[in-house]
């Protein structure tokens, strides 16, 4: 009987808890350290508010999340499609064809129900998410951090690399780091 090795977790984005200010306890994640961002129910609430807002396809669905949640959460098509699949078998939700091809989904008037009933609920969440940036850190600074930080994992983050890439990252960090300070 074959067994295979456990996966490999993946490596947290940084080596201390809070991105923004290095606290331990730091609640700007909104979910905080340790948990999931989202809570059962809780995304798929959220994608009902956005089809309430308006019609929208995977891709606006998965923009808006990251532009409204911030700190470089990326929404990927394996989480938002399913979502919406789970929206329209219950009603939730009704997808049509778009001008350009592909499924625009909005909220129909259960899913508006549904959100009606979940009113507090979702401004809880909604006031957790933006508590993201309560560190002082502008959110699009969390996403050129987190940003960054994926850059040097896919340059050295691939076996052992080499001393001179090594090197070269590390300068690059350093003047970027330099240049912060000064401005």
């Amino acid at each position: 009987m074959r067994t295979d090795p456990p996966p490999t977790p993946r490596p947290s984005l940084v080596s201390w808890d809070c991105v923004a200010c290095r606290r331990p306890n730091c609640r700007h994640a909104g979910a905080g350290h340790g948990r999931r961002l989202f809570d059962a129910g809780e995304l798929r609430l959220l994608i009902l508010a956005l089809l309430a807002e308006a019609p929208r396809h995977g891709y606006d669905i998965m923009k808006a999340l990251a532009e409204r949640i911030g700190g470089g959460y990326q929404p990927s098509p394996g989480v938002i499609y399913p979502t919406l699949a789970a929206l329209e078998e219950l009603g939730l939700a009704a997808a049509s064809a778009g001008d350009d091809g592909r499924r625009l989904y909005k909220a129909t008037a259960a899913g508006r129900q549904t959100l009606t009933a979940n009113k507090e609920a979702l401004r809880a969440l909604q006031t957790r998410l933006s508590a993201r940036t309560r560190c002082g850190v502008p959110t699009e600074v969390l996403a050129a951090m987190e940003e960054l930080l994926g850059a040097v994992r896919e340059r050295l983050g691939h076996g052992p690399a080499p001393a001179a890439a090594t090197a070269a990252v590390a300068a690059i960090l350093r003047a970027a780091a330099q240049a912060v300070r000064q401005k």
